[in-house]
């Protein structure tokens, strides 16, 4: 896979919070979707379908990685 696109990424941002929901009266996320969550923000503002993953860190394709092994 060289591309991940928005309906991936929002996807996996979609099943970290059904593992991890948000907590505490700031409702903080889970790290997987705070990583995620900047290049699905990305895509959005750019009106783009698609990102390298090379272009992500190391973290957010590890939670990538993580959610696709499921």
């Amino acid at each position: 896979m060289v591309f991940v696109t928005i309906q991936e990424l929002e996807a996996a941002i979609n099943y970290w919070r059904a593992q991890s929901p948000s907590t505490g009266d700031a409702l903080q996320l889970c790290p997987q979707v705070s990583v995620l969550a900047g290049p699905y923000a990305m895509l959005i503002v750019q009106g783009a379908q698609r990102i390298p993953l090379d272009v992500l860190d190391e973290s957010a394709r590890q939670a990538l990685k993580e959610y696709f092994a499921r």
